[in-house]
């Protein structure tokens, strides 16, 4: 038996399925953002559990002011398409451990993981 070992969850990569996130929130690891890229009404409505929302248009300038630049961060949407624009946005800013979260909103939500709807915690 192994005493002194403790286990780390996979490292960040460029595209994460919605259990790489939620094995990584488990682990209970602190150092990462998840941001939410659509606009304020939707991620009001719905959003993943301990997300912060920065609307793709404003998405850089709230970032940069507000995270350093080797942050490990989470981006999602409702579509892959936006996320991966936004992703790009976010490394070509200087932003050096960021990650898709693939499927977004839809397939944590079909995973069954924890969202928070306006001030209320569902799951």
């Amino acid at each position: 038996m192994l005493f002194g070992i403790i286990p780390t969850p996979p490292p960040l990569r460029a595209n994460s399925r919605v259990y790489d996130l939620k094995a990584r929130l488990d682990w209970g690891e602190p150092a990462l953002t998840i941001i939410d890229v659509r606009p304020r009404s939707d991620f009001l409505f719905s959003r993943i559990l301990g997300a912060i929302n920065m609307p793709a248009p404003e998405l850089v300038e709230r970032a940069l002011r507000s995270l350093e630049l080797n942050r490990d961060i989470y981006v999602y949407s409702d579509a892959d398409e936006e996320t991966a624009l936004a992703a790009a946005r976010l490394r070509q800013a200087g932003f050096c451990n960021v990650s898709e979260v693939q499927g977004g909103l839809p397939a944590w939500r079909a995973m069954g993981y924890p969202i928070e709807c306006g001030f209320r915690i569902a799951s």
